[in-house]
């Protein structure tokens, strides 16, 4: 008896729950209401089946529970039962079957009038292409993928000239217009998903697949990865913005082409040398760092990492906050940067500054340190080296005191929690793993011993008593 009631409850609760849950889907903003109702069909149909199973087993312990006059008979067919068994499970798994059929249908057959924008999954973040002016897509070669060529275009197609590169995880789409998203992968298995588009889709290495939509609803809409892809794949985040057309179109005439890229160029470093000399004070005339002004070390940071530091300083996507003191200091410098060719000969320059080692001021455990960066190493390299590929900076050979306070304020979400700070957000997840004080020195600790990919002089002795 006691086993029947909690059937019948089971049964019971679960419909109601259903029915008052505050948890549900996230609000549809899109065309694929279509995917909704499967998904309010499948669970109709598996609703059902889940009661009338409980019920019918709280029926059988019931009637037919032991007593001891009674016999069992055994009937080895009953052809009746089968067929009406037989008839309601197809009907339950066309019910279930059929739906998805039709929406799937309409979801590969693309309108003809659908604009399309490429998606670019690397680990751990996403990038866009959108056709310029001519209405086409430049060819694309895996083994021109570089540093200098992050989307891998063929300089040679006159056709990708005019493509618009958005090295960034935030992309605009206009509302009420179909857009085909050409998704490939420079790496691993990526999934480019909305939930309130309803629509996802795997990003393959080595090949472009697609899926469409039409955005009904302005706003912004948090795009994810849903294929695990290492150790970041929970921070590899985006954010799609819905706008109006008006808007669109002024947000792509703003974004560089391929062509334009071309033209900038590398950083002159003698031009930067000017620039620079207003950051002496602070920095150093080598780019050491000063701990007694808090400035730290920019010698050994890659060009990449220093022009996007001071794009987001302009941009106010850092050094806004109240408890970034030294973060506002910088932002009135970063503002006389005018334009990005600028920025690009100050970070050249300040790439030509020769590495030197720092003093350590940090005490922590090393040992446990490294358990710690195990994590660290998947974007940082295990030698701090950075990866530029990643977006990761060098970490070996930087100041210890400033690797402390920064991996503080990512705890805290001092730094990294501004919207257009796609990295500095990746940076306050992965943050969270130091769990208290101790850990953020013992870490620290850690990258003190690192080498950044240079052999130390023991490291030298050593290789020369193996050679010898």
């Amino acid at each position: 008896m006691a086993i029947a009631i909690v059937l019948i409850v089971l049964a019971l609760g679960s419909v109601v729950f259903y029915f008052l849950s505050p948890w549900g889907l996230t609000p549809l903003a899109s065309n694929w209401g279509a995917i909704d109702a499967t998904i309010d069909i499948t669970f109709v149909v598996t609703g059902a089946v889940f009661v009338a199973i409980n019920v019918f087993m709280a029926y059988a312990i019931l009637c037919y529970r032991f007593k001891r006059q009674r016999r069992s008979h055994y009937e080895p067919e009953n052809k009746k039962l089968e067929a009406w068994l037989t008839g309601l499970t197809t009907l339950g798994i066309v019910a279930l079957l059929a739906p998805g059929l039709f929406v799937w249908g309409n979801y590969v057959n693309v309108p003809d009038d659908a604009h399309e924008v490429e998606v670019i999954g690397q680990q751990w973040h996403w990038s866009y292409r959108l056709p310029g002016d001519d209405g086409r897509f430049g060819d694309v070669r895996t083994h021109l993928i570089d540093e200098s060529n992050p989307f891998g275009l063929d300089p040679d197609d006159p056709a990708g000239q005019d493509d618009v590169l958005i090295d960034s995880s935030h992309v605009k789409l206009p509302i009420d217009r179909p857009v085909k998203l050409m998704l490939r992968s420079t790496d691993v298995i990526h999934n480019f998903k909305v939930a309130q588009f309803r629509a996802k889709m795997d990003v393959m290495p080595g090949q472009v697949s697609y899926m469409w939509l039409t955005p009904t609803k302005t706003g912004d809409f948090e795009a994810v990865c849903a294929e695990l892809c290492g150790m970041a794949h929970f921070a590899m985040r985006g954010r799609v913005e819905v706008v109006e057309q008006g808007e669109f179109d002024d947000w792509v005439a703003q974004q560089p082409t391929f062509g334009e890229l071309q033209d900038v160029g590398e950083g002159d470093p003698e031009a930067g040398a000017e620039l620079y000399a207003r950051c002496v004070a602070c920095h150093g005339p080598q780019g050491g760092g000063r701990q007694e002004m808090n400035a730290p070390r920019l010698a050994g940071l890659d060009d990449d990492y220093i022009e996007r530091q001071l794009r987001n300083f302009r941009q106010g996507a850092r050094g806004e906050h109240e408890a970034d003191r030294f973060g506002q200091q910088m932002r009135p410098f970063a503002m006389t940067l005018e334009d990005r060719e600028m920025n690009a000969d100050v970070a050249a320059h300040i790439e030509t500054f020769p590495v030197e080692p720092t003093r350590p001021t940090i005490i922590g455990d090393a040992e446990r340190g490294e358990r710690f960066y195990r994590s660290c190493a998947s974007c940082h390299g295990a030698d701090g080296e950075g990866r530029r590929a990643l977006k990761a900076p060098r970490l070996a050979g930087m100041n210890d005191w400033y690797l402390v306070r920064q991996l503080q304020h990512f705890k805290d979400g001092v730094r990294g929690r501004h919207p257009d700070d796609w990295y500095g957000n990746q940076m306050v997840d992965m943050a969270q793993i130091l769990v208290d004080d101790a850990a953020l020195r013992d870490v620290v600790a850690y990258i003190g011993t690192l080498s950044g990919g240079e052999s130390s002089p023991q490291q030298d002795s050593e290789q020369a008593r193996a050679e010898e």
